[in-house]
C-alpha cells in the first residue's frame, strides 16, 4: 500500500497528464476529446461515472467499487482542469475542513 505522500504524488502526476493532453488531437486522446467537446460532455461523464459508482456500491464487489470511484475521480479531475483547478485545490479544502464537525461545516456554507 502506498503512503499518503505517494497518493498525492499520483494525483499530481495524473493532473499533469491531463494538462498535457489539453492541446492534443481529439482523435488521438480521450482526454483531448473531452476538452474538445466541452463542459457539458465532461459533466455528463462525471454524472455517468457517479451513477456507476452508486450501482457498484450496491454490490458487494469492492474491486468494482474502487474501479468506479477511480473513474469518478478521473473525470472530476478533467473537469477541474477545465476550470483551472486541480487536486491541490480539493486537498486544501479538505485540510481546511479538518477538525470541523461535519454539521458545523455544512451550516457555515452559503445557502446558495
Amino acid at each position: 500500500m502506498m503512503n499518503p505522500s505517494q497518493n498525492v504524488d499520483t494525483l499530481a502526476a495524473l493532473a499533469e497528464v491531463i494538462e498535457s493532453r489539453k492541446g492534443m488531437d481529439p482523435q488521438n486522446s480521450y482526454v483531448a476529446r473531452l476538452f474538445h467537446e466541452g463542459d457539458d460532455t465532461m459533466l455528463q461523464k462525471v454524472g455517468e461515472e457517479a451513477v456507476e459508482f452508486i450501482l457498484a456500491g450496491k454490490s458487494m464487489d469492492s474491486e468494482h467499487l474502487v474501479a468506479e470511484a477511480a473513474d469518478v475521480w478521473f473525470h472530476m479531475l478533467v473537469f477541474l482542469s477545465q476550470r483551472g483547478l486541480g487536486p491541490n485545490d480539493i486537498l486544501n479544502e479538505l485540510n481546511r475542513r479538518e477538525g470541523l464537525s461535519g454539521l458545523d461545516e455544512k451550516a457555515s456554507r452559503d445557502p446558495a
